[in-house]
Protein backbone atom coordinates (compact mmCIF):
# COMPACT_ATOMS: atom_id res chain seq x y z
CA UNK A 1 0.00 0.00 0.00
CA UNK A 2 1.62 3.60 -1.27
CA UNK A 3 1.87 6.20 1.44
CA UNK A 4 1.44 9.74 0.66
CA UNK A 5 3.13 12.31 2.67
CA UNK A 6 2.18 16.22 2.98
CA UNK A 7 3.24 19.39 4.36
CA UNK A 8 -0.19 21.76 5.48
CA UNK A 9 1.00 25.40 5.56
CA UNK A 10 -1.29 28.29 6.69
CA UNK A 11 -2.88 24.85 7.87
CA UNK A 12 -5.84 26.71 10.00
CA UNK A 13 -8.20 23.97 11.69
CA UNK A 14 -7.04 21.35 8.86
CA UNK A 15 -9.73 21.70 6.26
CA UNK A 16 -7.40 21.13 3.24
CA UNK A 17 -5.69 18.23 5.30
CA UNK A 18 -8.94 16.35 5.75
CA UNK A 19 -9.92 16.70 1.82
CA UNK A 20 -6.76 14.83 1.06
CA UNK A 21 -7.23 12.04 3.25
CA UNK A 22 -10.69 11.24 2.31
CA UNK A 23 -9.29 11.31 -1.25
CA UNK A 24 -6.09 9.26 -0.70
CA UNK A 25 -8.75 6.64 1.45
CA UNK A 26 -10.59 6.08 -1.95
CA UNK A 27 -7.64 4.99 -3.63
CA UNK A 28 -6.62 2.78 -0.35
CA UNK A 29 -3.52 5.30 -0.10
CA UNK A 30 -1.65 5.36 3.62
CA UNK A 31 -1.46 9.22 4.71
CA UNK A 32 1.19 10.90 6.84
CA UNK A 33 1.29 14.43 7.47
CA UNK A 34 4.83 15.16 8.44
CA UNK A 35 4.20 18.93 9.76
CA UNK A 36 1.57 21.48 10.25
CA UNK A 37 2.01 25.67 10.32
CA UNK A 38 -0.47 28.28 11.56
CA UNK A 39 0.19 31.45 13.22
CA UNK A 40 -3.21 31.58 15.10
CA UNK A 41 -2.58 29.82 18.35
CA UNK A 42 -6.87 29.17 18.86
CA UNK A 43 -6.28 27.34 15.43
CA UNK A 44 -3.35 25.50 16.70
CA UNK A 45 -5.47 24.75 19.21
CA UNK A 46 -8.28 23.04 17.12
CA UNK A 47 -5.88 21.70 14.80
CA UNK A 48 -3.83 19.62 17.68
CA UNK A 49 -7.09 18.64 19.31
CA UNK A 50 -8.28 16.71 16.19
CA UNK A 51 -4.80 15.67 15.32
CA UNK A 52 -2.58 15.45 18.21
CA UNK A 53 -0.22 13.59 17.10
CA UNK A 54 0.64 16.39 14.21
CA UNK A 55 4.68 18.24 14.87
CA UNK A 56 3.56 22.07 14.82
CA UNK A 57 5.23 25.02 13.82
CA UNK A 58 3.82 28.90 14.31
CA UNK A 59 4.88 31.77 11.99
CA UNK A 60 6.73 30.55 8.29
CA UNK A 61 8.30 33.10 7.91
CA UNK A 62 10.38 32.58 10.73
CA UNK A 63 11.98 30.03 7.74
CA UNK A 64 13.85 33.04 6.64
CA UNK A 65 17.03 30.71 5.48
CA UNK A 66 17.79 27.46 3.48
CA UNK A 67 19.24 26.29 6.08
CA UNK A 68 16.40 26.59 8.55
CA UNK A 69 14.31 25.03 5.67
CA UNK A 70 16.84 22.01 5.46
CA UNK A 71 16.88 21.43 9.02
CA UNK A 72 12.73 22.24 10.05
CA UNK A 73 10.92 21.17 7.15
CA UNK A 74 10.50 17.34 6.72
CA UNK A 75 10.60 15.90 3.06
CA UNK A 76 7.17 15.16 1.59
CA UNK A 77 5.27 14.22 -1.54
CA UNK A 78 2.24 17.24 -1.09
CA UNK A 79 2.35 20.50 0.14
CA UNK A 80 -1.08 22.12 0.78
CA UNK A 81 -1.31 25.22 1.61
CA UNK A 82 -4.19 28.07 1.59
CA UNK A 83 -2.27 31.02 1.99
CA UNK A 84 -3.42 34.83 3.01
CA UNK A 85 -3.24 36.88 -0.59
CA UNK A 86 -0.65 39.77 0.03
CA UNK A 87 0.79 43.12 -2.89
CA UNK A 88 3.93 41.79 -4.03
CA UNK A 89 6.84 44.75 -3.77
CA UNK A 90 7.28 44.94 -7.36
CA UNK A 91 5.48 43.95 -10.60
CA UNK A 92 8.45 44.48 -13.06
CA UNK A 93 8.58 40.89 -13.18
CA UNK A 94 12.52 40.68 -13.54
CA UNK A 95 14.05 38.85 -10.50
CA UNK A 96 11.26 35.71 -10.11
CA UNK A 97 10.83 35.06 -6.72
CA UNK A 98 12.76 38.22 -5.23
CA UNK A 99 9.69 39.95 -6.67
CA UNK A 100 7.54 37.99 -4.31
CA UNK A 101 9.69 38.50 -1.03
CA UNK A 102 8.03 40.01 2.21
CA UNK A 103 4.98 38.04 0.93
CA UNK A 104 4.00 34.38 2.43
CA UNK A 105 3.97 33.59 -1.05
CA UNK A 106 7.30 33.73 -0.53
CA UNK A 107 8.17 31.35 1.67
CA UNK A 108 5.87 28.84 -0.02
CA UNK A 109 7.93 28.85 -3.16
CA UNK A 110 11.18 28.59 -1.27
CA UNK A 111 9.78 25.37 0.09
CA UNK A 112 8.73 24.04 -3.47
CA UNK A 113 12.79 24.97 -4.20
CA UNK A 114 14.21 23.52 -1.54
CA UNK A 115 12.06 20.16 -0.67
CA UNK A 116 10.87 19.18 -4.15
CA UNK A 117 7.33 17.62 -3.43
CA UNK A 118 5.65 15.69 -6.21
CA UNK A 119 3.31 18.30 -6.32
CA UNK A 120 1.15 21.34 -4.82
CA UNK A 121 -2.22 22.28 -4.23
CA UNK A 122 -2.75 25.93 -3.47
CA UNK A 123 -6.22 28.02 -2.19
CA UNK A 124 -6.94 31.52 -1.68
CA UNK A 125 -10.05 34.10 -2.09
CA UNK A 126 -11.20 34.54 -5.62
CA UNK A 127 -10.59 38.07 -5.93
CA UNK A 128 -6.44 37.07 -6.49
CA UNK A 129 -7.31 36.85 -10.35
CA UNK A 130 -7.59 40.41 -10.13
CA UNK A 131 -5.48 41.31 -7.28
CA UNK A 132 -3.35 44.29 -8.53
CA UNK A 133 -4.71 43.99 -12.22
CA UNK A 134 -3.64 40.65 -12.20
CA UNK A 135 -0.24 40.65 -11.76
CA UNK A 136 -0.01 39.16 -8.25
CA UNK A 137 -1.18 35.74 -9.84
CA UNK A 138 0.78 36.29 -13.06
CA UNK A 139 4.12 36.81 -10.61
CA UNK A 140 3.21 33.49 -8.36
CA UNK A 141 2.76 31.45 -11.44
CA UNK A 142 6.02 32.29 -13.57
CA UNK A 143 7.46 31.31 -10.10
CA UNK A 144 6.08 28.42 -9.75
CA UNK A 145 6.26 26.67 -13.72
CA UNK A 146 9.83 26.74 -13.48
CA UNK A 147 10.21 23.51 -12.29
CA UNK A 148 6.33 22.54 -11.74
CA UNK A 149 3.69 21.82 -14.55
CA UNK A 150 0.66 24.34 -13.56
CA UNK A 151 -1.98 24.65 -15.62
CA UNK A 152 -4.52 27.97 -15.40
CA UNK A 153 -5.96 28.37 -12.47
CA UNK A 154 -9.64 27.83 -11.45
CA UNK A 155 -12.22 28.82 -9.17
CA UNK A 156 -14.12 26.11 -7.63
CA UNK A 157 -17.54 27.13 -5.76
CA UNK A 158 -18.61 24.68 -2.94
CA UNK A 159 -22.02 24.44 -3.86
CA UNK A 160 -20.93 22.71 -6.80
CA UNK A 161 -19.69 20.21 -4.86
CA UNK A 162 -22.29 19.03 -2.55
CA UNK A 163 -22.24 21.80 -0.06
CA UNK A 164 -24.92 24.28 0.23
CA UNK A 165 -22.66 27.41 0.40
CA UNK A 166 -21.79 30.01 -2.22
CA UNK A 167 -18.56 30.15 -2.00
CA UNK A 168 -16.35 30.51 -4.86
CA UNK A 169 -11.96 30.09 -4.31
CA UNK A 170 -9.28 29.99 -6.43
CA UNK A 171 -6.99 26.44 -6.35
CA UNK A 172 -3.76 26.30 -7.75
CA UNK A 173 -2.28 22.78 -8.65
CA UNK A 174 0.99 22.23 -9.64
CA UNK A 175 2.96 18.75 -10.31
CA UNK A 176 6.69 18.69 -10.66
CA UNK A 177 7.96 18.51 -14.72
CA UNK A 178 9.37 15.24 -14.14
CA UNK A 179 6.58 13.25 -12.87
CA UNK A 180 3.68 14.86 -14.79
CA UNK A 181 2.91 11.97 -17.15
CA UNK A 182 -1.16 12.23 -17.02
CA UNK A 183 -2.72 14.84 -17.72
CA UNK A 184 -4.42 16.92 -14.68
CA UNK A 185 -8.25 18.01 -15.25
CA UNK A 186 -9.76 20.26 -12.43
CA UNK A 187 -12.66 18.42 -11.42
CA UNK A 188 -16.58 20.47 -12.60
CA UNK A 189 -18.05 19.18 -9.41
CA UNK A 190 -20.68 16.62 -8.76
CA UNK A 191 -23.91 19.08 -9.15
CA UNK A 192 -25.70 16.91 -6.33
CA UNK A 193 -29.03 18.72 -5.18
CA UNK A 194 -28.21 20.82 -2.00
CA UNK A 195 -30.33 22.36 0.49
CA UNK A 196 -29.59 24.02 3.64
CA UNK A 197 -31.19 21.76 5.55
CA UNK A 198 -28.49 19.49 5.08
CA UNK A 199 -26.08 21.57 7.45
CA UNK A 200 -28.82 22.40 10.42
CA UNK A 201 -29.38 20.65 13.36
CA UNK A 202 -32.52 19.25 14.87
CA UNK A 203 -32.59 21.44 18.09
CA UNK A 204 -30.72 24.04 19.03
CA UNK A 205 -30.55 26.55 22.01
CA UNK A 206 -32.35 29.83 22.46
CA UNK A 207 -28.57 31.75 22.73
CA UNK A 208 -28.60 31.19 19.23
CA UNK A 209 -31.68 33.74 18.55
CA UNK A 210 -31.21 37.38 17.75
CA UNK A 211 -32.84 39.56 19.97
CA UNK A 212 -35.53 42.02 19.40
CA UNK A 213 -32.79 45.01 20.03
CA UNK A 214 -30.20 43.27 17.39
CA UNK A 215 -32.81 42.23 14.58
CA UNK A 216 -34.26 45.20 15.18
CA UNK A 217 -31.08 46.82 14.27
CA UNK A 218 -29.84 44.51 11.57
CA UNK A 219 -33.68 45.66 9.95
CA UNK A 220 -32.32 49.67 10.32
CA UNK A 221 -29.41 48.98 9.05
CA UNK A 222 -30.57 47.25 5.57
CA UNK A 223 -32.80 49.57 4.96
CA UNK A 224 -30.70 52.53 5.19
CA UNK A 225 -28.05 50.73 3.30
CA UNK A 226 -30.59 50.09 0.33
CA UNK A 227 -31.28 53.94 0.86
CA UNK A 228 -27.95 54.75 0.16
CA UNK A 229 -26.86 52.06 -2.24
CA UNK A 230 -24.14 50.03 -0.51
CA UNK A 231 -25.67 46.91 0.15
CA UNK A 232 -28.46 45.38 1.89
CA UNK A 233 -27.21 43.59 4.94
CA UNK A 234 -28.87 40.52 6.18
CA UNK A 235 -29.79 37.43 4.83
CA UNK A 236 -32.25 35.10 5.58
CA UNK A 237 -32.30 31.70 4.74
CA UNK A 238 -34.47 28.40 5.34
CA UNK A 239 -33.98 24.88 5.09
CA UNK A 240 -35.35 24.76 1.66
CA UNK A 241 -32.81 27.45 0.51
CA UNK A 242 -30.67 25.77 -2.00
CA UNK A 243 -27.61 27.18 -0.59
CA UNK A 244 -26.23 30.27 1.56
CA UNK A 245 -24.59 32.99 1.21
CA UNK A 246 -20.76 32.38 1.87
CA UNK A 247 -19.60 32.09 5.80
CA UNK A 248 -17.21 34.57 6.88
CA UNK A 249 -14.55 35.14 9.38
CA UNK A 250 -16.65 38.28 11.19
CA UNK A 251 -19.68 35.68 11.47
CA UNK A 252 -18.10 35.88 15.05
CA UNK A 253 -19.32 39.52 15.00
CA UNK A 254 -23.10 39.41 14.49
CA UNK A 255 -23.45 36.53 11.87
CA UNK A 256 -25.95 39.15 9.50
CA UNK A 257 -24.53 37.41 6.62
CA UNK A 258 -26.30 34.14 7.06
CA UNK A 259 -29.28 34.19 9.43
CA UNK A 260 -32.14 31.15 10.11
CA UNK A 261 -35.90 32.13 9.93
CA UNK A 262 -37.59 30.45 12.71
CA UNK A 263 -40.85 31.22 14.49
CA UNK A 264 -39.62 34.41 15.83
CA UNK A 265 -36.66 36.40 15.46
CA UNK A 266 -34.19 34.63 12.94
CA UNK A 267 -31.46 33.06 14.59
CA UNK A 268 -27.20 32.62 13.79
CA UNK A 269 -26.18 29.03 13.05
CA UNK A 270 -24.19 27.09 15.60
CA UNK A 271 -20.10 26.60 15.24
CA UNK A 272 -21.55 22.65 14.54
CA UNK A 273 -23.48 24.05 11.74
CA UNK A 274 -20.85 26.22 10.63
CA UNK A 275 -18.90 22.75 10.57
CA UNK A 276 -21.23 20.96 8.43
CA UNK A 277 -21.68 23.99 6.16
CA UNK A 278 -17.75 23.84 5.32
CA UNK A 279 -18.37 19.89 4.91
CA UNK A 280 -16.14 18.57 8.19
CA UNK A 281 -16.89 15.38 9.62
CA UNK A 282 -19.03 15.01 12.91
CA UNK A 283 -16.49 13.69 14.72
CA UNK A 284 -14.51 17.07 14.16
CA UNK A 285 -13.64 18.35 17.65
CA UNK A 286 -14.98 21.68 18.87
CA UNK A 287 -12.59 22.70 21.51
CA UNK A 288 -12.57 26.45 21.72
CA UNK A 289 -15.48 29.61 21.98
CA UNK A 290 -17.68 29.94 19.96
CA UNK A 291 -16.73 33.11 18.41
CA UNK A 292 -13.43 31.40 17.56
CA UNK A 293 -15.42 28.24 16.05
CA UNK A 294 -17.70 31.20 13.81
CA UNK A 295 -13.85 32.95 12.68
CA UNK A 296 -12.30 29.30 11.93
CA UNK A 297 -14.50 28.00 9.99
CA UNK A 298 -15.23 31.03 7.67
CA UNK A 299 -11.87 30.58 7.30
CA UNK A 300 -11.60 27.27 6.56
CA UNK A 301 -11.44 25.41 3.28
CA UNK A 302 -14.32 23.54 2.42
CA UNK A 303 -13.46 20.09 2.65
CA UNK A 304 -15.63 18.43 -0.10
CA UNK A 305 -13.74 20.73 -2.68
CA UNK A 306 -10.41 19.86 -1.71
CA UNK A 307 -11.50 16.15 -1.63
CA UNK A 308 -12.62 16.15 -5.31
CA UNK A 309 -9.21 17.91 -6.06
CA UNK A 310 -6.93 15.36 -4.25
CA UNK A 311 -8.82 12.56 -6.13
CA UNK A 312 -8.25 14.83 -9.45
CA UNK A 313 -4.94 15.22 -8.81
CA UNK A 314 -4.22 11.23 -7.32
CA UNK A 315 -5.47 9.88 -10.84
CA UNK A 316 -2.83 12.34 -12.42
CA UNK A 317 0.33 11.89 -10.62
CA UNK A 318 -0.14 8.39 -8.66
CA UNK A 319 -2.15 6.71 -11.78
CA UNK A 320 0.55 3.74 -12.26
CA UNK A 321 -0.24 3.53 -8.22
CA UNK A 322 -3.82 3.00 -7.67
CA UNK A 323 -6.10 -0.44 -6.73
CA UNK A 324 -1.84 -1.74 -6.49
Amino acid sequence: MMKVTSLDLFAGIGGMRIGLEKALKKYRFKHECVMASDIDKYAKETYLNNFPSTPFIGDVSDLNNENKIKKIIPKHNLLLAGFPCQPFSRAGHKKGLEDTRGTLFYYIAKILSNKKPDAFILENVRGLKEHDEGKTLEIMLKVLRKKYFVPDPKVLNSKDFGLPQNRARIFIVGIRKDLYKKKFIFPIGNKKETYVGQILEKRVGKSFQISDRLWDSHVKRKERNKKNGKGFGYSLFDKHDPYTRTLSARYNKDGSEILIKTKKNPRKLTPRECANLQGFPKSFKLTVSNAQSYKQFGNAVSVDVVENLSKSLIQSLYSKKINR
